[in-house]
């Protein structure tokens, strides 16, 4: 996060608005872009070519954001190329950190696993809970407990039984973040159950507290299943054999890459 606002602010001030056209600007069509103004490119039109057909950004707009570029001064491209070398170094240190932290793991396949098939958590995310909380959190006798560790729950501040205050204490910061990066790509998962308690309850409590409930959710079901040992079991609507067959699937692909020795036992209930 550091890198990329560090990175949005050399671009202001060398006049290329191309933060303001892309939803991700250390993404594949963005880094495209900037790894080939760093490498000298001038011309606005070939440089908004490399961008992906999938923008929404038309190329009439990106060649207004990127005209600075053909009177760009050296010393930005040398410091946008520094930016570049620095967040390759960084995406190659975190990959090795992933490598080393499922070579760790490696004692608890079945977990890792269990815990990537819940829409919204992949092998990445479930091997940092993991990490966190241990295969079986059995430091923590409910998932009450847990939420409350974490800390996405509601608060329950009183003073002369009268509430003060429902915000949510501070917790486990690095779990939180984890729980809400994965309620909100959970309630983009079609069909799920997460999408529907979304829809529900959004528009009485908006965005922000509809996620932190999701996030609560997560955390209790990530307790049942590290401490029963269960699998994730979908209730929404789109549930059939094809996606029940394909999740499962992809998850056992990803910890093979990672090194895992995962050996399907049948189809999940």
């Amino acid at each position: 996060m550091r890198l990329q606002n560090q990175l949005e602010a050399l671009l202001e001030e060398a006049h290329i608005k191309l933060s303001s056209l892309v939803s991700d600007l250390l993404g594949v069509s963005a880094r495209r872009m900037l790894k080939a103004i760093a490498d000298g490119g001038t011309d606005p039109a070939a440089l908004a070519a490399l961008a992906d057909k999938k923008l929404r950004a038309t190329q009439a707009q990106l060649c207004d954001a990127l005209g600075a570029c053909t009177e760009l001064q050296p010393v930005y491209r040398r410091l946008l190329k520094m930016f570049l070398e620095e967040l390759h170094l960084i995406e190659q240190q975190i990959g090795q950190l992933d490598q080393e932290m499922a070579a760790l793991l490696s004692q608890h396949p079945e977990s890792v696993q269990r815990l990537s098939e819940i829409p919204g958590l992949g092998v990445d995310s479930a091997q940092q809970i993991i990490a966190e909380v241990g295969a079986t959190p059995a430091t923590f006798p409910s998932g009450k407990h847990l939420s409350s560790w974490v800390g996405a729950c509601p608060g329950d501040q009183e003073s002369a039984e009268v509430s003060q205050s429902h915000r949510s204490p501070k917790g486990n910061r690095h779990m939180r973040r984890i729980l809400n990066q994965a309620a909100n790509a959970a309630v983009k998962a079609k069909g799920t159950i997460f999408e529907i308690v979304y829809r529900r309850l959004v528009t009485r409590l908006g965005h922000n507290q509809t996620i932190g409930a999701i996030a609560h959710r997560l955390c209790r079901l990530i307790w049942i299943i590290l401490h029963q040992g269960v699998r994730y079991e979908e209730r929404g609507p789109s549930v059939n054999t094809k996606s029940r067959r394909q999740r499962p699937s992809r998850m056992i692909r990803e910890l093979r890459n990672l090194g895992y020795r995962v050996e399907p036992l049948g189809t999940p209930a």
